[in-house]
């Protein structure tokens, strides 16, 4: 087969323009402006253990996180930062609570930005000349990150909760006192569990500001839960325009954050897909079980670097149409599976081997589309 019968797939309908910011950049990592929106996640080991900090970022790494925090609540941790900021794959944000110390700690230690909690870290405002000129010398950009958990006492006393006027009034403040020392390198959060609440906050803010903005539901849950509530307020905002960077905060491995943020983005049409799984959900109709053998299917591709759609069907009302027009299919019957390749039967096998043959497929499909891009260097293969 030609390989100019594997046309890239499309993006879905463009979204609407993306909000207009000024831009910042976390090291190499343009946020903001025109770049494109980026995946974060944050570590989970005691960042004062450098080798098991920095083996979980380059697994991040791996799964396709851009930027990445670590905790900084002991001088312990703080005296790891320069190992981690020298030896890390990606960017390293520097999470700082409760001690301004650690602010001038972790911009002397190279790391690409800092992340400051202004309702928790004590007479921050005192600091702020401090760290902003501290900060405007080595070129490092400061997010300001207010969480509901976590909102100044003096705004919980006027709003009487943490409501998305508070979230954003704090942020705001804090932003307005590094602008008056002419520090303005800022990124912006104002977090809450509550999807509502927290898509409110950050059109309240998308209004008021210029910043680049960090989106997050903040203590999502677990990956399920988690997941969904994220997604909901994700491409809620980012449909309309409003985001700069994305952290899905799952109680759950960190790398599955970053498959979901990934996930959450091609969804929304703001990256190119890879690999697409489309099966059915099921039925009576279904001669073979539909959940197993998805599951089996997207597991062997997994990691797959091409943009391959493939169709996983278990009956005749829908299998064969759907399996037509993916890149790769089957449509399963009476024991058997027939093979689609580019909306073409090309062999019928026995279910035990249906997986086998997908993936031998899809690996000449990605093979053909590699020998492609260096024929064609101009054209990519995954964006």
């Amino acid at each position: 087969m030609s390989t100019s019968d594997l046309p890239m797939p499309e993006l879905p309908t463009p979204v609407p323009p993306r909000r207009r910011t000024r831009q910042v950049h976390v090291g190499p990592v343009a946020v903001g402006g025109d770049a494109p929106v980026s995946v974060q996640s944050m570590t989970t080991t005691v960042t004062a253990d450098v080798d098991a900090t920095l083996q979980q970022i380059a697994a991040l790494t791996a799964a396709g996180c851009q930027i990445v925090r670590v905790a900084v609540p002991t001088q312990d941790d703080a005296e790891a930062l320069p190992a981690i900021a020298a030896k890390a794959q990606i960017p390293v944000i520097a999470d700082i609570h409760f001690q301004p110390k650690y602010v001038f700690a972790a911009i002397d230690a190279g790391c690409a930005a800092v992340r400051v909690n202004p309702g928790n870290i004590k007479k921050f405002d005192d600091k702020i000349k401090e760290i902003a000129k501290a900060a405007s010398d080595a070129k490092v950009p400061i997010r300001i990150g207010v969480n509901a958990g976590s909102l100044d006492k003096r705004l919980l006393a006027k709003y009487g909760k943490a409501t998305p006027e508070a979230l954003v009034e704090s942020a705001l403040w804090e932003c307005s006192l590094f602008e008056e020392h002419g520090f303005s390198d800022l990124k912006v959060s104002v977090k809450h569990h509550d999807p509502v609440t927290m898509v409110r906050a950050y059109e309240l803010l998308a209004d008021a500001c210029e910043y680049p903005l960090h989106l997050g539901v903040t203590e999502a849950g677990p990956l399920l839960q988690g997941t969904i509530k994220s997604a909901v307020a994700f491409g809620t905002l980012l449909n309309r325009g409003i985001g700069d960077t994305i952290r899905v905060s799952l109680s759950a491995p960190p790398v599955e954050e970053v498959k979901a943020g990934i996930s959450i983005l091609e969804s929304c049409g703001l990256r190119q897909r890879r690999l697409e799984i489309v099966s059915c959900p099921s039925c009576g109709r279904a001669q073979v079980d539909v959940h197993t053998l998805a599951e089996k299917v997207a597991a062997a591709l997994d990691g797959l670097p091409y943009p391959l759609r493939v169709a996983v069907m278990g009956c005749v009302v829908n299998g064969p149409g759907e399996a037509r027009e993916a890149d790769l299919g089957v449509s399963c019957g009476n024991g058997k599976g027939q093979i689609f390749r580019k909306g073409e039967v090309i062999t019928t096998v026995p279910e035990s081997k249906i997986v086998e043959t997908l993936v031998e497929e899809a690996l000449r499909l990605g093979e053909s589309l590699a020998a492609e891009d260096e024929r064609s260097p101009g054209r990519k293969a995954v964006i």
